[in-house]
C-alpha cells in the first residue's frame, strides 16, 4: 500500500500510522447516528422487489388471471419482476448487518427474548390470517392451496419448526424464516460466549470455512447447520456492521469481498431454483449485477454514505416490511383473483391487492405486534431474571 494512502485520515479508522514499534490500537466504537434509516428503506424495497415477484412474474398462479396475464399487459414490469427474488438476498444481508446491532453487549437471555418478540406475534397473525383466507375462500385461493392444509399444519407453523418437523408451509414465503432462525442458533453461540469484535470476525472466518466445505459434502445435517447459499450474505452483513460500528480495516474488506465472490459462484444454483419458477431463464450477468447492489447498498450504509438519509417515515415503512412480506403472497393472489372476477383490469387488481396488503400490514403491527411485544418482552424478561437467580442459588444440602 503506497504510504499516502496508508497515513490518508479517516473518519472510520485510525488518523493516523501508529509508530515504528508499537501495536496498532485496538478497534474502538467509531460515532455514528443512533438510527440507520436506510436500512429501513432497503427492507421496504426488498418487500416490494419479492411482492413483484410473486404478483407479476411467478408462473405457479396462471390460474388466478382470468385468461390475462401481467406478461401480456405490462411486460416491462414483468420481465423486471423477474429479478424480484433478489430482494431475500438484500433481506439476508441486511439481516447479518441488524442481528449485530440490536443484539451488541446483551446477554444470552435478552438476545433470545428479542428474537422472539421481533419475530413471532407478526408471524402467528399471518399464519392465521393466511390460513383462514386460504379455508374459508378456496374458490379464490390458488389452485391447490388449501389441499393438505389441516389444523396440523396450522399448528406446526404457529412454532415457525414446520420445515423440520416436515410440515408444509401455510405459506411458501415462510421458508426464509426457517433460514433465519438457523442463523440466529449459529450466532448464539457467539453471544453466549460474549459479543467482541475479536469472536465476530472469527465466526465469520469459521462459518465461512465450514459452509465451503459444507457445499462439497453430501451431508443433510452439515448443509442445513452450515447453509452454505446462505452464509456468504449473512457473513457479509457480520463483517459490513463491524465497519459501522469499529470502522473498516483491510480484514474486513477481505471478508466482504471474499462473501461476495462465494455468492457470485453460487448464483447458478439459486438461479436454478428461479427459473423453474418463471419457466424462461435468467441472465447470470443481470443478476449478479444485482448480487452486487445489495452488497453495495448495505456497505454504503456501513461507511455512512447513506447517513443524509433521515426521512422519518422510513421507521414506518421498516415497521410493515416484516408483516407485509408475511401476507403478501398467498392473500395477494386471492385479491388479484377476487378483483379480476369482478371485472377490475391487471393494473387496477394489483393496486387493490397492494393497498389491501399494506393496510393488513399496518393492522398487524399497530393492533397485534406492538401490544403483544410489548407483554411477551415483559414477561420474557421476567422469566429470565428468575432463571439467572435460580442459576446463581447454590443447590441444598442433601440429608
Amino acid at each position: 500500500m503506497p504510504a499516502a494512502l496508508a497515513l490518508k485520515p479517516s473518519r472510520f479508522g485510525p488518523r493516523s500510522a501508529p509508530k515504528e514499534g508499537t501495536e496498532s490500537p485496538a478497534p474502538r466504537p467509531a460515532v455514528r447516528a443512533s438510527r440507520l434509516y436506510a436500512l429501513d428503506g432497503m427492507r421496504l424495497f426488498a418487500a416490494l422487489s419479492v411482492l413483484s415477484f410473486h404478483w407479476t412474474a411467478y408462473v405457479g398462479i396462471s390460474g388466478i388471471w382470468q385468461g390475462v396475464t401481467p406478461r401480456e399487459v405490462i411486460p416491462l414490469v414483468n420481465r423486471a419482476a423477474a429479478y424480484g427474488w433478489m430482494g431475500v438476498e438484500l433481506f439476508f444481508v441486511i439481516s447479518g448487518f441488524v442481528i449485530c446491532m440490536s443484539c451488541w453487549g446483551k446477554r444470552p437471555g435478552e438476545f433470545f427474548s428479542s428474537r422472539v418478540v421481533r419475530l413471532y406475534p407478526a408471524y402467528w397473525a399471518g399464519v392465521v390470517l393466511t390460513s383462514s383466507v386460504i379455508l374459508l375462500l378456496p374458490h379464490l385461493a390458488r389452485r391447490r392451496a388449501g389441499s393438505g392444509l389441516t389444523l396440523r399444519t396450522v399448528l406446526g407453523n404457529l412454532t415457525m419448526l414446520q420445515s423440520p418437523l416436515g410440515l408444509r408451509p401455510v405459506d411458501g414465503v415462510y421458508w426464509t424464516l426457517w433460514v433465519e432462525m438457523r442463523f440466529y442458533l449459529l450466532f448464539a453461540v457467539v453471544v453466549a460466549m460474549g459479543l467482541t469484535y475479536r469472536k465476530v470476525v472469527a465466526f465469520c472466518g469459521i462459518w465461512t470455512i465450514v459452509a465451503v466445505v459444507a457445499g462439497q459434502v453430501d451431508n443433510q445435517l452439515l448443509d442445513t447447520v452450515a447453509m452454505p447459499q446462505e452464509s456468504p450474505l449473512f457473513i457479509a452483513g457480520m463483517a459490513m456492521f463491524l465497519m459501522y460500528r469499529f470502522g473498516q480495516d483491510l480484514l474486513l474488506w477481505g471478508i466482504v469481498g471474499f462473501s461476495w465472490l462465494l455468492a457470485l459462484v453460487r448464483i447458478p444454483a439459486i438461479r436454478a431454483v428461479y427459473v423453474e419458477a418463471l419457466g424462461h431463464p435468467l441472465s447470470w450477468s443481470v443478476t449478479a449485477v444485482l448480487m452486487t447492489a445489495a452488497f453495495a447498498l448495505v456497505l454504503a450504509a456501513a461507511l455512512g454514505a447513506l447517513d443524509w438519509v433521515r426521512w422519518r417515515w422510513l421507521t414506518v415503512a421498516g415497521a410493515l416490511t416484516y408483516p407485509l412480506y408475511l401476507i403478501h403472497q398467498e392473500i395477494g393472489w386471492t385479491i388479484i383473483h377476487w378483483s379480476l372476477k369482478h371485472g377490475l383490469g391487471v393494473r387496477s387488481a394489483l393496486l387493490v391487492a397492494l393497498v389491501t396488503v399494506l393496510t393488513t400490514a399496518w393492522l398487524i403491527h399497530r393492533f397485534v405486534e406492538r401490544p403483544l411485544a410489548g407483554r411477551l418482552k415483559k414477561g420474557l424478561q421476567h422469566s429470565m431474571t428468575r432463571l439467572r437467580a435460580a442459576s446463581d442459588t447454590p443447590a441444598a444440602p442433601q440429608g
